[in-house]
């Protein structure tokens, strides 16, 4: 938690707003992924990728 709320310091200190819909959608990829993996919805995941 303390990397997310320094990441967010230095996006709100550095006025680098683009790069917030990045990071957001970086992190529900790697979600996606993680939880995807192992479940029955895994097929379905790997054949968007």
């Amino acid at each position: 938690m303390d990397f997310l709320k320094d990441l967010w310091m230095f996006l709100k200190e550095r006025k680098k707003w683009w790069l917030a819909p990045i990071v957001i959608v970086l992190v529900l990829l790697g979600m996606l992924i993680v939880f995807g993996g192992g479940s029955a919805v895994a097929p379905f995941v790997y054949t968007l990728f």
